[in-house]
């Protein structure tokens, strides 16, 4: 048995924090808000994998105003997300990204992005870019928006 989920994130552009995207540091531009380290590709790839398998969403695995979720790397709520996935008897198959951002530019790191988030999930993690043409927050460069799909399969 298979089954797809989708997952959608966005988060504002903060001058004051540094740039965690798709699992990787971005020295020099604008980090993103939000009480953890705002990695709107990892929250999204966790949206994907429990919505696929019927367990909720990331509000569902952790708090916005949980003391120890302060700051913290997006990449360890994704290993938190398989372990439910794992538990509930699903494996990932392979999950597909896309970046909505006027910035960074993404192409230079598009192998290591996914390199880094491939090990992490277990299985392919694929990962495209767009612009918005101008349009909406990411096309004023007002922040970054993210749309995963996860494929998972039965395990039992």
């Amino acid at each position: 048995m298979i089954r797809v989920g989708t997952g959608v994130d966005a988060h504002a552009f903060d001058e004051g924090s540094a740039l965690r995207l798709a699992g990787l540091d971005w020295l020099g531009e604008p980090g993103l808000s939000g009480h953890s380290d705002g990695d709107v590709a990892c929250h999204a790839i966790v949206d994907a994998l429990l919505s696929a398998a019927g367990l909720g969403d990331i509000g569902s695995l952790v708090g916005v105003d949980e003391p120890e979720t302060l700051g913290a790397a997006s990449t360890g709520f994704v290993r938190v997300a398989l372990e439910r996935l794992a538990a509930a008897g699903w494996s990932p198959v392979n999950v597909s990204v896309q970046l909505v951002c006027n910035r960074p530019k993404f192409a230079p790191r598009r192998n290591e992005a996914q390199a880094v988030l491939t090990e992490l999930v277990g299985a392919p993690v694929s990962i495209s870019a767009t612009t918005s043409d101008g349009l909406g927050f990411t096309g004023r460069g007002e922040g970054i928006a993210a749309i995963a799909n996860a494929l998972i399969e039965r395990t039992d």
